[in-house]
């Protein structure tokens, strides 16, 4: 099949899979648009919403409408690496074995990520990058497509262990979890109190996930647009010479080269699912807040005048110098 029809496919399957993930979750289409272009685009993502916003659900109604394994880990202060990973025990045999953590499958929800210690962040965040991992010597490839989902608590930051910036970095998208609207709350509320249940059915499969994460890096960029991508990234950076004044002003550090590989992996797929055969400028800006969101850091002054990372980014997309 060329390329041309296998986007045609695309968008017609992502439609079916929003209507699927729809019988289960209500609204969030933000949200879920994210989530779908992190896993077609071979990324990762953070989730970022105060409890109870039905994160877990979402993410395993997700992966279960695209056929692929689900687990998810609940991080604590006490757990180990080995505790994500696996280990190696002594069977009856006498012999050493090695028994898989929750890690080895295609979707993880790493649930309050910025509650464990550094070295268990570390392990996972590792074995995000490098696709693999390595206990007692041995090497162990992880399932794919493999895909980290990771939630933080934006309250009760007390006695936690925040991500450091060059962690951060590696989620492709940082993606907000909203309060629903009122009428999204009611239906709810409606579904979730009654005895119905809906049955998800699953639209692709692992094999088809990397097939589709093959198409979006074969899309062709124009070069402007790729320009275009750099440019909006270097603005971020106070010290550059295109940084306009705002920038200067509120922002110590801007984003680095990760972000405009990501902002067009995103464009690209964003594109696809969309019908277009190559991204635009406009599907950069479509991911822009997702993507550079969680990769520039405000400095006192922005905080003190209560400007956010989403101000700051649209005043840099709205910016035609």
């Amino acid at each position: 099949m060329s390329d041309v029809a296998l986007v045609e496919k695309l968008v017609i399957k992502h439609r079916d899979l929003k209507k699927e993930i729809a019988k289960i979750i209500v609204g969030q289409d933000v949200v879920v648009n994210q989530i779908l272009l992190s896993v077609f685009s071979g990324g990762h993502s953070l989730l970022v919403g105060v409890p109870g916003l039905a994160k877990t659900l979402m993410v395993n109604t997700i992966s279960q409408a695209l056929g692929l394994d689900f687990k998810r880990i609940q991080f604590t202060p006490d757990l180990m690496p080995s505790d994500i990973l696996g280990a190696e025990i002594l069977d009856e045999n006498r012999t050493f074995k090695f028994i898989k953590g929750p890690v080895f499958s295609n979707i993880v929800l790493a649930d309050e990520i910025n509650r464990t210690p550094p070295k268990t962040q570390a392990a996972l965040l590792e074995a995000m990058q490098e696709r693999s991992v390595t206990v007692a010597g041995h090497h162990y490839r992880l399932a794919n497509p493999y895909f980290v989902l990771a939630t933080q608590n934006p309250i009760e930051q007390e006695g936690t262990y925040p991500l450091p910036e060059a962690q951060l970095d590696r989620f492709m998208f940082s993606i907000l979890l909203e309060y629903p609207s009122f009428q999204e709350e009611v239906d709810v509320v409606k579904s979730t109190t009654s005895d119905k249940t809906q049955k998800i059915n699953a639209l692709f499969s692992a094999e088809e996930i990397v097939g589709i994460q093959q198409l979006i890096r074969r899309i062709p960029v124009a070069d402007n647009v790729v320009e275009y991508a750099v440019k909006l990234v270097g603005k971020t950076r106070p010290g550059s010479t295109e940084a306009p004044e705002f920038v200067k002003n509120y922002l110590d550090w801007g984003a680095g080269p990760r972000a405009s590989q990501n902002l067009i992996l995103a464009a690209k797929s964003h594109a696809a699912v969309n019908g277009k055969f190559s991204p635009d400028i406009e599907d950069v800006q479509a991911v822009a807040i997702g993507i550079l969101r969680h990769r520039i850091i405000k400095n006192y002054k922005a905080e003190a005048e209560g400007i956010s990372e989403e101000k700051i980014i649209r005043d840099l997309l709205d910016n035609r110098d």
